[in-house]
């Protein structure tokens, strides 16, 4: 008769290798706090309308609250909220919630971008490297203060996105990156940062072996200053070769892989990548199928691994008359619905009246289905199986929706005790599926 000892030797040892992924980078669900949107702003334009974050952000709740207000004629935020719920076809419950989520964090994420928004068209060819270090030198003293500031209203998330490393904009890049960072160190607060809170976002990667040139720099950087702890960075994906190398691989995998632990979040590209496939203007979207494909490449390669997924943009900005500015939202309302409802929880906004529809939507969506997700839940606790039967991978998925719907605004800890449910138990739980056994 077989000895089960050699049986459980040889399944061992086969699976030496594979239990390190299982144990390691296939075991690091999105357990801490990730943002609903990032905002970007081209730096130019940013600084044209504050000189900190804090400023900035409220002169963002400024400007959605005057498109609430001139689109709806409404004098109150949450009153105009309602209306703009009625006509986007949400719930006018969530309205409450929008208005104290814009009245408290409207940006959650924010961009001070040097690349592709950061035009310059005024400024001279022989000017712009001096132009753009005065904005980089700008962002860096912004960040800085951000994070001295300690304004609860100020974005929880914040960060540049620099230059590609294409052969012609590399150097320019490498430059503004550099800016950034010489003066967050130099004073002190790029030690102080939580390690997720500085967002620099790498544009237009192709091959993961330009992720390797950026943690190479990163490296030098870090010897040269003494850090301890490696500066983190997100990636951004807007060309065909980086969803499929060249050889038929999976270049997402590889970048992740590349970036050897400092990849925060993969952020899909519309435009760009929508462009370089051949797609005409007027059907580039976020809904449009060659998307779908390149995000569900994206989706399978960051899950549980530690890695953000982030949606793109819509260039369809709420501005103009109210029937413009209702057209829009409502449009925006879909697509970040949908994503959500894709399991995708972040995209991209590039003005401050979508931010209206940003946590109108995000909060109704969470809303949607929080109570029945919680009272399965409290049953699966209690070991309650009279209703449903549910298995650790649906308690994982239930308290990761949960723990995302109380980050979003969507739900009060009030409200998670009344099923017996902690924050801490969510967390818990949303790590195994499992109650811990004493």
């Amino acid at each position: 008769m077989t000895d089960l000892a050699e049986l459980y030797s040889i399944a061992d040892n086969t699976l030496h290798d594979v239990d390190k992924d299982v144990r390691g980078r296939w075991a690091t669900p999105i357990t801490w706090r990730q943002p609903v949107h990032t905002l970007y702003m081209p730096a130019d334009k940013f600084f044209t309308a504050a000189e900190t974050l804090s400023e900035y952000t409220e002169y963002a709740r400024q400007q959605a609250a005057m498109a609430i207000q001139e689109a709806t004629g409404e004098q109150n935020l949450e009153a105009g909220l309602v209306e703009v719920a009625a006509r986007v076809e949400l719930p006018p419950a969530t309205a409450p919630l929008a208005a104290h989520k814009l009245q408290t964090q409207p940006i959650e994420d924010i961009r001070i971008d040097l690349e592709d928004g950061f035009t310059q068209r005024a400024v001279s060819e022989g000017d712009r490297d001096a132009d753009e270090d005065h904005y980089a030198q700008r962002a860096a003293e912004a960040l800085a203060a951000w994070v001295e500031d300690k304004d609860p209203h100020a974005p929880s998330f914040a960060g540049i996105r620099f230059k590609s490393f294409d052969p012609l904009t590399r150097q320019r890049g490498v430059r503004t990156l550099f800016i950034v960072l010489k003066h967050l160190h130099a004073t002190g607060t790029l030690e102080k940062l939580d390690e997720r809170a500085l967002r620099l976002t790498f544009p237009k990667v192709q091959s993961h072996h330009q992720v390797t040139a950026l943690v190479r720099i990163l490296q030098s950087l870090e010897q040269q200053w003494g850090l301890t702890r490696p500066i983190p960075f997100e990636v951004q994906v807007e060309a065909p070769q980086a969803i499929l190398g060249a050889n038929g691989d999976a270049e997402p995998v590889k970048i992740i892989t590349a970036a050897q632990g400092r990849c925060l979040s993969l952020h899909y590209g519309t435009y760009d990548y929508s462009a370089s496939l051949g797609v005409d203007a007027a059907y580039q979207s976020m809904e449009h199928p060659v998307a779908d494909y390149a995000k569900d490449m994206l989706q399978v390669a960051t899950t549980s691994v530690g890695v953000e997924l982030s949606d793109g943009s819509t260039n369809r900005i709420p501005v103009g008359d109210t029937e413009s500015v209702m057209t829009a939202w409502q449009l925006h309302t879909r697509l970040v619905n949908r994503h959500l409802a894709r399991g995708i929880r972040q995209g991209w906004d590039l003005h401050p009246a979508q931010l209206v529809t940003r946590h109108l939507t995000t909060i109704a969506y969470f809303r949607d289905q929080w109570k029945h997700s919680a009272e399965r839940l409290r049953d699966y606790v209690a070991g309650d199986e009279s209703r449903w039967m549910d298995e650790p991978a649906t308690a994982k998925a239930m308290s990761s929706y949960l723990r995302r719907a109380f980050q979003a605004g969507a739900i009060t800890e009030e409200e998670l005790a009344a099923y017996n449910l902690s924050l801490p138990l969510l967390e818990a739980l949303q790590l195994t599926g499992r109650l811990s056994q004493k």
